[in-house]
C-alpha cells in the first residue's frame, strides 16, 4: 500500500476544543491521539513536577544519608512503600514493598533467586508476556524443576490440574496486555496453590491501571507491576510477602542489602524488601510515583469508567472497518487486531502520520500471538486517563479511511 499523500494535510489535525483536555495533562499537543497506554501511561502533571521537585530541590541519596535532604528522602520513600502497600490493601505484617528497574525486572529478581529443592514444577500459561514465559523458562532450568504451560477460558481462567499446583511455583497475569482480558477466579487460584504449599506470583503490569479491585486482598505471595503504566514515571514495583523475600537465595547483591562484610562472607540488613534493592535506587522516579498514586487512586473509578465507555467506543468503530480482524471477542481498554493487505507496522506509521500513535508487533507476547495462533505482526490500541471522545473519534476516523482505502 502506497501512503497517501501527506497524511497530514489529507485528514487535517483536530484541535482539542476548550475544557476537553483531561486533568493533568494539559501539556498534550492538539491533535496528538496516544492510544499506546499498555506500553507506558502519560505523566500528569503532579507527577512531573514532584520529580523536578526532587531534582531541583532536595536530589540526595536514599538509606544513606544523615543530612536534611538524606532524611527528606527516606521519610517520603518510605511513605510511598506504605501507599503501595495500601492500595493494595496488603497487611505491612505480611507483606514489603521494593522497587526495580520495571515488571519484567522485578519478576527475575524473584525468580532467578528462589531457594533450589523447595519447589516441585513451575506453572504459567501459554498467553502470558514475555516478561514471564522467559524468565519461567530459565527459573525452571536453573531450579532442575518442570516447567507445565496450560491454556487459559474464554473468562482468562487459568485451566491447570489440581495436582499440577502441590508445590508449584504458579506465575501468571491478571490482565493480558494483549486484548485486556482480565484473569478470573484469581484469588480461588491463590488459595487452592498456596493450599498445596506452592506460591503465586502475579504479573499486574495491565492490572493496576485498570483493574486494581481484582489485585485487592487477592492473597499473592508477590504481585510486580510498573509505575510508569500506572501514571507515574518509569520504575518497576514488587510486593511480596515477607516469607518469599526471607526465603530468597540471593544471587545478586550491593551496597544498601548488607549490615556487615567480612572477608568472605557478609550479613543482611534485617529488612527484607532490600532483597530486591541492591545498590543505589530511584529515588526522584519513587518519590514521583508516590505523586502519581495520589493522583490515581483518587480517580480510580471514574478513569476506570471512562475507559470503559471509550473502549466500547473504540471497538465497535473498529469491528465495523473493512480489512481489519480484531484479534478482542469483546471490547476492553486494550484492543488488538490484525490489519489485512498492509503490513502492521507500515499501518501505524501511517496513523502516526496523522498524529494517532498505536503500537504495532506482538507486544511481547510472541508465544501466544506468533507461535500459537501464526498471527504475522497486528497493531493494538490502548487506552489512558488522558485519552477523550474526540481521540477515540479520530482514530476511528483515520484508521477508518485508511483501511477502506486498501
Amino acid at each position: 500500500m502506497a501512503a497517501p499523500a501527506p497524511l497530514r494535510s489529507l485528514f487535517g489535525r483536530s484541535r482539542r476544543s476548550p475544557g476537553s483536555s483531561r486533568d493533568g495533562f494539559d501539556y498534550l499537543a492538539a491533535g496528538d491521539v496516544y492510544l499506546d497506554s499498555a506500553c507506558q501511561t502519560l505523566r500528569p502533571r503532579p507527577v512531573i513536577d514532584a520529580l523536578t521537585s526532587y531534582y531541583t530541590g532536595y536530589g540526595a541519596c536514599g538509606d544513606r544519608a544523615r543530612y536534611a535532604w538524606g532524611r527528606r528522602v527516606d521519610s517520603e520513600v518510605a511513605a510511598v512503600r506504605d501507599r503501595v502497600l495500601s492500595a493494595l490493601r496488603a497487611s505491612p505484617r505480611r507483606y514489603a514493598c521494593a522497587f526495580t528497574l520495571n515488571t519484567t525486572y522485578g519478576l527475575n529478581l524473584l525468580l532467578q533467586q528462589l531457594p533450589r529443592g523447595r519447589y516441585a514444577r513451575i506453572v504459567t500459561t501459554h498467553t502470558e508476556h514475555n516478561a514471564v514465559f522467559l524468565s519461567t523458562i530459565t527459573a525452571a532450568r536453573r531450579l532442575g524443576t518442570p516447567r507445565i504451560v496450560v491454556d487459559r477460558g474464554l473468562d482468562g481462567s487459568v485451566l491447570v490440574r489440581e495436582g499440577d499446583l502441590v508445590d508449584a511455583v504458579v506465575v501468571v497475569s491478571a490482565m493480558d496486555n494483549v486484548t485486556g482480558t482480565v484473569t478470573a477466579r484469581l484469588a480461588e487460584l491463590v488459595t487452592d496453590v498456596q493450599r498445596r504449599g506452592g506460591i503465586v506470583i502475579i504479573d499486574a503490569a495491565q492490572a493496576a491501571p485498570h483493574a486494581l479491585s481484582r489485585l485487592r486482598g487477592v492473597g499473592a505471595d508477590a504481585i510486580c507491576f510498573s509505575a510508569h503504566k500506572m501514571y507515574g514515571p518509569s520504575l518497576g514495583v514488587v510486593v511480596a510477602t515477607r516469607e518469599l523475600l526471607a526465603s530468597l537465595d540471593l544471587a545478586f547483591v550491593g551496597g544498601g542489602q548488607v549490615s556487615a562484610v567480612e572477608d568472605d562472607g557478609f550479613s543482611l540488613l534485617e529488612d527484607v524488601r532490600t532483597r530486591l534493592e541492591p545498590g543505589l535506587q530511584a529515588w526522584g522516579e519513587i518519590i514521583a510515583f508516590g505523586a502519581a498514586l495520589d493522583w490515581f487512586l483518587p480517580r480510580a473509578g471514574r478513569i476506570g469508567e471512562e475507559e470503559a465507555r471509550l473502549g466500547r467506543r473504540l471497538f465497535e468503530g473498529l469491528a465495523a472497518l473493512p480489512n481489519l480482524r480484531l484479534v478482542n471477542a469483546v471490547a476492553s481498554p486494550v484492543i488488538a487486531a490484525t490489519p489485512d493487505r498492509v503490513d502492521a507496522h507500515r499501518l501505524a506509521v501511517f496513523l502516526s502520520q496523522a498524529g494517532v500513535m498505536v503500537r504495532s508487533g506482538h507486544f511481547c507476547a510472541h508465544h501466544w500471538l506468533q507461535d500459537r495462533l501464526g498471527l504475522g505482526p497486528l497493531v493494538r490500541f490502548s487506552i489512558g486517563a488522558h485519552n477523550t471522545e474526540a481521540d477515540v473519534d479520530r482514530a476511528l476516523e483515520v484508521t477508518g479511511r485508511l483501511m477502506k482505502g486498501l
